[in-house]
């Protein structure tokens, strides 16, 4: 019998229609199908946030059926047939059907093709080849794909060694998608191969190995996966370092229990040693964003240590010297190192003193210094620094008269 996904309501938005329509006005019926994830999603229960469709026309007629229908055409990977429709502000993806022709393990030469089962041989897994008309009937041209996407097994489609030579980086989707949809063990030949061709990530443009990367840090529950990364030695190909498995976990841990936003980069800092440098040239060579470079780095300051019992003065004082967002990093990161649930709500508390507390801007400048005496040049913010340490200590005293009259003090104790 013929699975059908039945009709959902992404199917039938009116601009998903309306890509259809024009698909089949120009090559008749059932010459586009949904693909890949909205439908393997679908069948598994997970929301459809991407819609892709593979069609037998080729991008030039697919880009002719969209002008005429009047829908915006964007050559987006021309070269190996995939085409974006930007329908009703809406992005669809179209991809001719096809084949390899030649690889190098980073990019492929194809050939367009009307042969299904063709294009499904290509695909990374058998839960991706899987195809499904607008009225909801599945292909699953592998015979494999509906069954394995239920049971959450990821399996290469035909031999992985050869899938995995096409394209090196289908071995972090390997272990990317192990994360997402894996249930129970992962498939044996599968990480075999991972593991014999790990060194082929190598060659990977470094922007695709940490957009992958974050993908797979990003599952509700990565741990099993990054577990059989280590295990097959994929994971430190990546690193260049030991990945530091135990804080990772517990870190994630700390994440799921405690209900915090999964946030991928501050699992990334979990996975690697309190090294600032080491962690700059991970950054660096993967080519994160300054942002997610700098909060890597900050978060993995060796001091001052952290420790659940802080004062609440201690956290203001290191709320101002490393901000907020800083500190709380790295008192998960602590929490993360310090397993068990003793602590559970002083660290919770620290993290909700640095989240909610803005520390007050300190009440005196240069300007105040020099009026108290003290010549303009180095000893002025000598003198500055000796007063705020004095504000901090006294725990960010409100009161401008007193830091005035600490001013003076010091100014009159300094040597011109």
């Amino acid at each position: 019998m013929t699975e059908s996904l039945g009709q959902r309501p992404w199917m039938t938005l009116p601009a998903t229609a309306a890509v259809l329509d024009a698909l089949e006005a120009e090559g008749g019926l059932d010459c586009a199908r949904f693909v890949g994830g909205c439908v393997r999603n679908t069948i598994v229960g997970r929301p459809v946030d991407d819609i892709d469709i593979a069609t037998t026309l080729t991008p030039d007629r697919v880009i002719l059926a969209l002008k005429a229908a009047r829908i915006r055409a964007v050559p987006t990977g021309i070269d190996h047939g995939t085409v974006t429709a930007i329908s009703a502000h809406v992005p669809h993806e179209i991809t001719t059907l096809r084949r390899d022709v030649s690889t190098d393990g980073r990019r492929a030469t194809v050939a367009f093709t009307t042969d299904w089962a063709e294009d499904a041989q290509r695909r990374d897994f058998t839960l991706n080849a899987l195809y499904a008309r607008r009225d909801g009937t599945i292909f699953d041209p592998t015979g494999h794909g509906v069954d394995d996407a239920r049971a959450g097994r990821i399996v290469f489609v035909g031999d992985p060694e050869q899938r995995l030579r096409e394209d090196h980086l289908r071995n972090l989707r390997f272990f990317r998608f192990h994360a997402w949809f894996g249930k129970g063990d992962p498939d044996p030949s599968a990480a075999a191969a991972c593991a014999r061709l790990r060194d082929g990530i190598e060659g990977l443009a470094a922007e695709r190995i940490s957009k992958e990367l974050l993908k797979l840090l990003a599952a509700d529950d990565p741990r099993d996966a990054v577990r059989l990364m280590h295990e097959t030695g994929v994971l430190e190909v990546i690193l260049k370092t030991p990945a530091n498995l135990a804080r990772f976990e517990g870190f994630v841990a700390v994440e799921t229990d405690q209900l915090f936003e999964c946030e991928p980069i501050l699992r990334l800092a979990a996975l690697l040693p309190d090294d600032q440098v080491a962690a700059g040239r991970l950054a660096t060579r993967l080519r994160l964003s300054n942002g997610d470079r700098d909060r890597l780095v900050a978060a993995l300051a060796p001091t001052p240590a952290l420790k659940s019992w802080m004062s609440p003065r201690e956290i203001r004082r290191e709320v101002y010297r490393t901000g907020g967002k800083t500190l709380r990093d790295r008192a998960k990161l602590a929490w993360a190192a310090a397993p068990g649930t003793a602590a559970t709500m002083q660290w919770r508390g620290l993290i909700a003193l640095a989240e909610g507390w803005t520390p007050p801007p300190f009440p005196l400048t240069g300007a105040d210094v020099m009026k108290a005496g003290v010549p303009k040049g180095p000893l002025v913010g000598q003198v500055l620094k000796e007063v705020e340490d004095w504000w901090i200590d006294h725990d960010f005293l409100d009161d401008k008269f007193s830091a005035i009259e600490k001013l003076k003090a010091v100014a009159q104790g300094m040597a011109y």
